[in-house]
């Protein structure tokens, strides 16, 4: 499994620290317009194809976690 810095990155010179995957300028939030305007996951990847299905999959894999992580604390 990728980690979240392998695949999400923020720099300021890179959309303004917009967080993006790496290795693109794709920003994150792409993917979650394209998933809540009811897309799938291969009309994003046809749409951005400098992001791989892989990086998608760790993203979503990764807000799960952190969502997971933060219901169990509260």
């Amino acid at each position: 499994m990728m980690s979240l810095a392998s695949v999400v990155h923020s720099n300021p010179e890179i959309l303004g620290g917009t967080p993006v995957f790496q290795g693109t300028r794709v920003p994150l939030r792409n993917l979650i317009d394209y998933l809540e305007r009811g897309h799938s996951l291969d009309e994003f990847l046809d749409a951005f194809p400098t992001v791989s299905r892989e990086q998608v999959v760790a993203a979503l894999e990764a807000a799960h976690e952190a969502l997971s992580c933060r219901a169990r604390s509260t």
